[in-house]
């Protein structure tokens, strides 16, 4: 296997290796069998938040986001739309800062939906205001 990459399984959070080169054909999860990449966002917690930036080499791109927002309303389909269009460069998620808000203070975050990028265990970008999915994939593939 040249260049393997690591890839956290979005159902069961296990860590898998890749080909690099045979990223773009997707794959299955070594564990649950299920694939690795179905073009939407994944929900996460505190925990599966920890698992997904420091054992995937895949950018982890990650809406902060609450139900009362309208803004945050008005973007979750535009975000979804685009996880199928940046998958799999980039692995996107969402995380609700009313249940996970020792999450939104280890982060700083002060607006929603506030738009981050993770990579290397680390934050690389961050963008705040409601995006149209054109908008949310440009910012992205631009930091990436």
């Amino acid at each position: 296997m040249s260049n393997p990459i690591h890839v956290v399984c979005p159902h069961c959070d296990a860590v898998n290796r890749l080909p690099a080169e045979r990223l773009v054909e997707g794959g299955h999860c070594g564990q649950c069998h299920r694939p690795l990449f179905d073009g939407r966002p994944i929900a996460l917690n505190q925990a599966r938040f920890d698992r997904h930036t420091a054992r995937s080499d895949l950018p982890l791109v990650v809406d902060f986001w609450a139900s009362w927002c309208g803004p945050c309303q008005m973007m979750a389909p535009a975000f979804e739309a685009a996880a199928g269009q940046l998958e799999p460069r980039a692995r996107l998620a969402k995380v609700n800062t009313e249940e996970e808000q020792g999450l939104a203070m280890r982060f700083g975050i002060r607006s929603i939906p506030t738009i981050a990028i993770f990579a290397g265990g680390q934050e690389r970008a961050r963008q705040a205001g409601a995006m149209d999915t054109n908008g949310i994939v440009r910012w992205v593939t631009s930091q990436l």
